[in-house]
């Protein structure tokens, strides 16, 4: 039995699947000469055999089970490189996306733990599992997150954020920020920290220092949706705080864009 199962989606963001074998490899190599637990995983897909990623990149891969018995591994989901809500229907449009949604929700109704970053944590709004949980995603994304999951706390200034046995994190390399997490739960900090030193990692814990105005405001996101909703509130004005809720972010981080 594994500790992980990575579940892959066909096109995901190859850096995120790449990182996350990385973090894992250098874990197997430095675990034994710490004296702690060794993770294992593999890595999955609804279909198996060779997964095509973005940017050119492939994978090899396991089947999933159709209907799989108790699975005591932790699955993990890296993003998918979405960067629009409409890219996110493109993609959850798609049978193998809706299978592997299935596949979570299966795992998680059967008692298993579930991780995701940036835009793979739609895969588990999809499964129904974000619903009277705090949850993060990419900065971006996460006014789409929380239109689509209204009974989820959205936290976009957070790196990474675990609850019970949901764990997500942020975007794009915010795979690197949660696997170290999972990894220190499971052999414990020494390991972590060593991971972090052997591979240059600083410690984040929020994603909100690294969020880009220009990006939100060129695109159909924060800004705009920002003046649409003042406008309709006109002319009562809403409060700092109110649009901090309803934006997904702190009033100090919603402060600096506006």
């Amino acid at each position: 039995m594994s500790d992980f199962t990575v579940l892959v989606l066909e096109g995901a963001f190859a850096a995120s699947v790449a990182a996350t074998v990385s973090i894992l490899s250098a874990a197997n190599k430095l675990a034994p000469k710490l004296g702690v637990p060794v993770p294992s995983w593999r890595l999955a897909s609804v279909q198996g055999g060779t997964l095509a990623l973005q940017d050119g990149l492939s994978v090899s891969t396991v089947r999933l089970a159709d209907r799989a018995d108790v699975d005591g591994s932790l699955w993990i989901v890296p993003g998918l490189g979405l960067d629009s809500s409409w890219a996110i229907r493109q993609c959850f449009g798609r049978e193998d996306t809706q299978l592997a949604v299935d596949a979570v929700r299966q795992h998680a109704h059967a008692g298993g733990s579930v991780a995701a970053s940036c835009s793979g944590v739609f895969v588990l709004q999809a499964a129904g599992l974000l619903a009277g949980r705090r949850a993060t995603t990419a900065w971006w994304l996460a006014h789409e997150l929380q239109r689509l999951a209204p009974d989820c706390r959205v936290d976009a200034d957070r790196m990474v954020c675990a609850d019970g046995a949901v764990v997500t994190a942020g975007a794009a390399f915010a795979q690197i920020d949660l696997m170290l997490h999972l990894l220190r739960n499971l052999s414990g900090k020494v390991l972590a920290d060593a991971l972090s030193r052997a591979l240059l990692i600083d410690g984040r814990q929020a994603q909100a220092p690294f969020i880009v105005p220009e990006v939100y405001a060129s695109g159909d996101d924060l800004i705009g949706r920002l003046v649409a909703r003042v406008e309709s509130a006109l002319p009562h004005l809403p409060k700092v705080g109110e649009l901090a809720r309803e934006f997904c972010m702190s009033e100090r981080t919603l402060a600096r864009y506006v």
